[in-house]
């Protein structure tokens, strides 16, 4: 079954066209449960953010099924809708039904992150939205097809709100591929097993996945568990909005309670209800990694979103930001966890993903976008460093290689490093940040839209271990270095031909007291040049000084 979805996956970053999809492998595929939409199996290769959030897709689709008539076969909904169907708008979900024998068996479903829907911002992160119509075309759940016959008039409006329609439409040709072949390898294992033996095997997983995540938690001390840290803003009014969570154990049940999370803001970094509960969902795997990816994971977890929270944000709430939201989420949910279990989790990680859009038009008056998402330092463990210059803990994508980039776009990268001093101090350090400087080289000049966090409040280590360093971003201004007004947001900066922007990326938290770290790995940190003499004699002291001597 898993292989069904892995191979779905594949097709999928084979044949699509924008980067973010084929080399980032920003999308996902399941199969889902066919009168609940639970989540019954999830490819590996996908965003492990989409595990939890398309099950409230495939949901969405069941009762838009239930009011404009019942799913048939050949049948496929296709909607961005983040409020019904969780994260933001430049993920678009297409869900099939697979019948058998006439009947409904499951749910296939398809998302990827295409590349630009239209909005205010060229790729869709816009920084100063207050609603999602200033930030892309929102589409409700719709048939694509019906019965087989594909709707031209859906796909028209689609390539019509879209700056990169060849685009748009080789994505949606790639997951309509995808779950093409979905139905065919579902054929070809009820055809060897029979439904009712595939059938009983997906409930037995469920109650499998219960049973084992019931046991992981009675193995755990019972108590209650709070942590909290901060967005550095809104991208409208320069203030924090704090994110807060209790985590409670009592025998084999977990509560994660969000009281004193910031009401919904008036910007992008709100989160719609289904992608705050994924989110609890992503961390809990990564506390627990060895459990099945399907829905008995979370039954014996209650998860407690206050209404009017920016983790509960109703239509039309601007949305966008959602992934430096979700990964505070993350971070808090690590932070109580460790005080609980320090064995089980990693310091914070870096925590952005730098969402850097550059977009202009070419000297022969074709538009062109550059979107893409930046790495930074992993937390430190109880078993080893960080890792350096990884993707976000929501992804298992891959930042595109900067040689696709400079291929597809007319830009430069000047750098691409890892950034010294960026790690936290521990008994195990957190992973190195990097360092991404990027020329533009259209003549036309071109413009730059960044949406970032960690500005302000820096990836937190655990067991007492220190923090990293902050995000930094500049940009070239008429011979000067300038910097975003709100530290980690900001659109429209205009950049003419020669002229670059530059990100310094966060390392991860440290994990331990830096006083336990072996002297010869702050020497080896030195050599390797990760670390300077200042601040090893700063962060280590003694350590160092033993190694000095």
């Amino acid at each position: 079954m898993e292989q069904i979805a892995d191979e779905m996956d594949a097709t999928l970053f084979r044949s699509a066209f924008n980067p973010i999809i084929a080399e980032a492998h920003d999308a996902s595929h399941g199969l889902y449960h066919a009168t609940s939409g639970d989540t019954l199996v999830q490819g590996k290769s996908g965003l492990p953010i989409f595990v939890g959030v398309m099950s409230f897709a495939v949901k969405a689709v069941i009762e838009k099924a239930a009011v404009s008539g019942q799913a048939e076969d050949g049948d496929i909904w296709i909607f961005n809708d983040a409020h019904v169907g969780g994260t933001h708008l430049n993920d678009m979900r297409l869900v099939r039904p697979y019948f058998r024998d006439g009947q409904l068996f499951c749910y296939l479903a398809s998302v990827g992150h295409w590349h630009d829907l239209g909005g205010g911002v060229p790729g869709n992160y816009n920084p100063a939205a207050t609603d999602v119509f200033q930030e892309a075309f929102v589409l409700p759940p719709v048939r694509l097809a019906q019965k087989g016959h594909m709707n031209q008039d859906i796909i028209d409006i689609l390539m019509r709100n879209t700056r990169l329609p060849q685009s748009a439409m080789g994505d949606l040709n790639g997951q309509l591929g995808a779950l093409d072949l979905g139905v065919r390898r579902m054929d070809e294992l009820l055809d060897e097993y029979g439904a009712a033996t595939v059938s009983a095997a997906l409930e037995a997983l469920g109650h499998r996945a219960e049973t084992l995540m019931r046991a992981e938690l009675a193995a755990l001390p019972d108590g209650r568990w709070e942590a909290v840290d901060y967005l550095d803003n809104d991208g409208i009014k320069d203030e924090a909005l704090p994110i807060a969570v209790s985590l409670e154990i009592c025998g084999d049940r977990m509560v994660l309670d969000f009281e004193g999370t910031a009401p919904r803001c008036a910007g992008p970094v709100n989160i719609a209800l289904p992608t705050a509960v994924a989110t609890a969902y992503v961390a809990i795997k990564h506390i627990f990694p060895a459990l099945p990816a399907n829905a008995g994971v979370m039954r014996p977890i209650e998860v407690k979103i206050p209404e009017g929270s920016l983790l509960a944000a109703e239509f039309p709430a601007p949305v966008g930001g959602y992934t430096e939201t979700i990964l505070r989420m993350i971070d808090v949910i690590f932070s109580a966890a460790a005080q609980a279990a320090p064995d089980r989790v990693v310091a914070n990680a870096y925590g952005t993903i730098n969402a850097l859009s550059i977009a202009g038009r070419r000297s022969n008056g074709q538009p062109w976008v550059m979107f893409s998402f930046y790495g930074g330092g992993h937390g430190g463990s109880l078993e080893s460093d960080g890792l350096n210059h990884g993707n976000a803990p929501i992804s298992t994508a891959t930042i595109p290689p900067l040689e696709i980039l400079e291929a597809a776009y007319p830009v430069m990268f000047r750098q691409w490093a890892l950034r010294p001093d960026s790690a936290g101090a521990g008994q195990h350090r957190g992973g190195l940040g990097a360092v991404y400087e990027i020329e533009v080289l259209e003549e036309n000049g071109a413009e730059a839209f960044l949406f970032g966090e960690r500005g302000r409040f820096a990836p937190q280590g655990v067991a007492g271990g220190g923090e990293a360093a902050l995000n930094q971003f500049s940009y070239d201004q008429d011979g000067a270095q300038a910097c975003p007004p709100m530290t980690s947001k900001m659109r429209g900066i205009p950049l003419k031909a020669g002229e670059a922007v530059r990100l310094e990326t966060p390392g991860g938290g440290g994990y331990g007291p830096a006083a336990a770290r072996d002297s010869a790995a702050v020497a080896r940190d030195v050599a390797l040049g990760f670390l300077s003499a200042a601040e090893a004699e700063r962060l280590y002291g003694t350590a160092w000084q033993e190694q000095q001597a």
